[in-house]
């Protein structure tokens, strides 16, 4: 079926489905603003913004026209193969409508102005480690994220987190997360305290060494480009938690942050948003059936999976270290002239745990996600009130990662998240990375001289694995289908031990 031979009732529903995707893209492009250039004396007219078009986006969404198309193009048989890209395409316009058409339109408006609202508080607490000034604004969007959570529990005895994890991991539960992340949390334990005790932690002084922002930013930019980044159709900003948007076809927006004295952390959160950057060009935008889910990623596991490869498989490798570091000394002026590949690569795969999660390494990051993941079933489940955070998240810190947390600044306000009631967010990070390795196996296996490419700064072939098994599908498959048919089996957390000691041991002399 062609295009030009598509039933009416379809192109009709796609058309609406353009509609609003356009809005969103809009409502999008309002965010980013927020968090790169708008001055803080517009944060509560850009909240009147923001409500105004999470109204006018779910009215779209919810739109009785939709639901009747949606009914005519169920009912049409050819057009409705479970098998074909329509076909899965009305599958998912389904569960969007379905979930949509329960949320009241006066709680998305709402729930935006207060998340808009709070993430202007929350900067403020943050930069002043101020908790207590939090409180009202995160009380607020905590219990608008309930009320959506109870709006959208498709069974009573369901978990208010599995309604919101379902937004961004289709299908999963919360018993299903703590089943994988309570053994692995055990393992990554003892594979850290294993390091301590007999390993021997490599060299990092050099790594603090000052690096001039707008030099990171150059080199930054090369990298990504390299990576294959289409800088005509996006661009790389600076704001304080680092995100990437995908506004619609032709505009991708990355954005990181800089410090003089930590290197690592820039190029780092650069390469990661770069994969949620790829991924979002490589999705198919163009064409008459943008804002169908068919031009919208499969979930946040699988997008994380890009970044979190790009950043870790990748931009930790000795392979890509022989090609960058030169290229580093290069835009910095020699800086590293004196540090071999083998030494800089040691110092990028270190284990030890810190504060922030976005700064933390490869082995202890889950950790991070863990922490979150438990406080947050905490509070949906009435058992951890706001103004207990600090010490919940305190105790839990030491707990998991040993060390006493020093502030709140450093603690639980370290997180843009909770401020823009995105609960049931974090997991995805961790499974981002065990889809990482699985699928970083399979392409190994598959292209048996990938170190030898990105070693020569050629990721060519690379891209075009992901793109062929990710990108390009859209939502007509679900994540853990993906997995499957890329990998040829379902998701496991082998893959990821396996990837981190055998980077990890070797830094530590192990």
């Amino acid at each position: 079926m062609t295009t030009a031979t598509l039933p009416k009732h379809y192109t009709d529903l796609c058309a609406l489905m353009r509609t609003k995707g356009t809005l969103g893209s809009v409502a999008a492009l309002v965010g980013w603003d927020q968090e790169t250039y708008m001055p803080a004396g517009g944060a509560q007219a850009r909240g009147e913004q923001s409500a105004l078009l999470a109204r006018l986006v779910h009215q779209h969404a919810t739109d009785q026209k939709v639901g009747e198309l949606i009914v005519k193009c169920e009912v049409d048989s050819e057009l409705n193969n479970p098998e074909s890209e329509h076909g899965a395409n009305i599958r998912e316009m389904r569960r969007d409508y379905d979930k949509a058409t329960k949320l009241p339109s006066d709680l998305v408006a709402n729930l935006a102005q207060a998340q808009s609202e709070a993430q202007d508080v929350w900067k403020s607490a943050r930069a002043n480690n101020d908790f207590e000034s939090f409180v009202p604004a995160l009380t607020k969007v905590m219990d608008l994220t309930k009320e959506k959570a109870s709006c959208l529990k498709t069974d009573e005895h369901e978990e208010l987190y599995d309604a919101l994890l379902g937004e961004y991991e289709p299908g999963a539960k919360a018993t299903e997360i703590a089943a994988v992340f309570e053994p692995l949390r055990d393992r990554l334990s003892a594979f850290i305290a294993e390091l301590r005790d007999n390993g021997t932690a490599p060299r990092v002084d050099f790594l603090s060494r000052e690096i001039p922002v707008e030099k990171q930013h150059a080199f930054g930019q090369e990298v990504t480009a390299a990576f294959g980044f289409d800088y005509s159709k996006g661009r790389l900003d600076t704001t304080t938690h680092p995100f990437c948007s995908g506004f619609g076809p032709g505009d991708t927006r990355m954005t990181t942050r800089y410090s003089l004295t930590n290197f690592p952390d820039a190029i780092g959160s650069t390469m990661h948003e770069c994969g949620h950057g790829l991924y979002e060009q490589g999705i198919p935008k163009d064409g008459p059936f943008w804002g169908t889910p068919m031009t919208d990623s499969i979930s946040l596991g699988i997008h994380e999976s890009q970044s979190r490869m790009w950043e870790n498989m990748v931009g930790r490798s000795k392979a890509f270290w022989t090609w960058a570091l030169p290229l580093a000394n290069k835009h910095f002026d020699g800086a590293f002239d004196d540090i071999d590949v083998e030494t800089f690569t040691k110092a990028m795969n270190t284990a030890t745990p810190s504060f922030i999660r976005v700064e933390s390494d490869e082995s202890t990051y889950n950790l991070h996600v863990m922490l979150r993941f438990e406080l947050e079933r905490a509070m949906l489940r009435n058992e951890l009130a706001i103004k207990d955070l600090p010490e919940a998240w305190n105790a839990k810190f030491k707990d998991f990662l040993g060390l006493d947390v020093p502030n709140d600044a450093t603690g639980c306000l370290q997180d843009v998240h909770w401020s823009f009631g995105l609960v049931g967010y974090f997991p995805t990070y961790s499974l981002g990375n065990l889809n990482a390795a699985q699928m970083w196996e399979t392409i190994n296996e598959q292209i048996p001289e990938l170190n030898d490419q990105i070693a020569r700064g050629e990721f060519g072939a690379l891209l075009n694995w992901t793109r062929e098994h990710i990108h390009q599908h859209g939502r007509r498959y679900t994540a853990s289908e993906v997995i499957e048919r890329a990998t040829g089996k379902p998701l496991e957390s082998d893959p990821l031990m396996r990837h981190l000691e055998s980077r990890v041991r070797p830094a530590y002399g192990l």
